[in-house]
């Protein structure tokens, strides 16, 4: 039981202290492929924490739970654990937990159900504003061209991703500035930016009154942004992304004094315009390894006792 309350903590303690420390640190920006990873592990880790917590609560609880987690373990591995000595409390934790993790699961299906549903109704209204032409296959181009008065693109996710473009952002966008808006959407349909939108907004939903994910939610919709921004200006010019950038977003009322909803995109114009040094590839292997290893933290504080038993 000592362990189940250690991971607890040690979830609790993760989940409170790297919203604010993320906050804080200025190579996110820099790097926001390292910082997507950063947060993946970090939200792993937590969850981990928790679902082993669960584990060794119910061991402790139940003797049927035990018999099935410890049944290959040495009787020694079990004693080390001390779980018969706690009662009720034990079985408390494990349930309240389970709750939690069928919660998680509960929104993390609907978010994709609600995701299917908006991606099955874009698809309708796709094919009204732009029908098939005799011979053509549902879904058979990658890009798809809307009569359109307003500059704007998107992607649509799915089995065969496609890339959306209207007539007035072909209008408006010059050459290679068209190019890196592709660029920018090919970017995020490569790394499947949607599964972590997803997730992040399934976790944040469930659990609105815990600071990893509601942080986790806005630095994913924030950083899948950058890094497809860093995709397009490697190939086309932070220039020209910019450029582009403003193209689409000019009508929007983005860049006045009083911005709408998305007031991203000036700081993300601005940092196209004013680059900064990336972070030397020995940081970033170092930052990446570093990060990979927070899941484990948990894993070696379950470990412990039954490896110190065996030793």
């Amino acid at each position: 039981m000592l362990v189940s309350l250690v991971l607890l903590l040690l979830g609790a303690l993760a989940a409170l202290v790297t919203p604010s420390l993320m906050a804080r640190a200025q190579w996110p920006e820099r790097e926001p492929v390292v910082a997507l990873w950063v947060w993946q592990c970090v939200v792993a880790g937590v969850l981990l924490s928790f679902g082993l917590s669960m584990m060794f609560s119910a061991s402790a609880a139940s003797q049927a739970v035990r018999g099935h987690v410890f049944a290959p373990a040495p009787h020694a591995v079990v004693e080390a654990y001390a779980l018969a000595a706690y009662g009720p409390w034990s079985a408390v934790m494990a349930a309240l937990l389970a709750l939690g993790g069928a919660w998680t699961l509960a929104m993390l299906v609907r978010e994709i159900r609600r995701a299917q549903s908006r991606r099955a109704r874009g698809r309708s209204e796709l094919l009204v504003r732009s029908p098939l032409m005799p011979g053509e296959e549902p879904g058979g181009g990658r890009l798809v061209v809307l009569e359109g008065e307003r500059p704007d693109a998107w992607w649509m996710p799915g089995a065969a991703p496609q890339l959306v473009i209207t007539t007035a952002a072909l209008g408006r966008l010059k050459g290679r500035q068209l190019d890196a808006v592709l660029a920018h959407e090919q970017g995020h349909v490569r790394a499947r930016h949607d599964w972590l939108l997803h997730c992040s907004g399934a976790l944040a939903t469930g659990f609105p009154q815990v600071p990893v994910f509601a942080a986790f939610r806005a630095e994913m919709h924030r950083l899948v942004e950058l890094a497809a921004d860093d995709v397009a200006s490697r190939r086309f010019g932070r220039l020209t992304t910019a450029l582009a950038l403003v193209g689409l977003n000019e009508d929007r009322g983005v860049f006045g004094p009083h911005p709408s909803a998305d007031a991203q995109v000036p700081l993300r114009v601005n940092r196209l315009l004013t680059p900064t040094e990336r972070l030397t590839a020995g940081r970033r292997l170092r930052l990446t390894a570093a990060a990979a290893l927070l899941p484990t933290v948990p894993l070696l504080v379950a470990f412990v006792p039954g490896l110190s038993a065996l030793g």
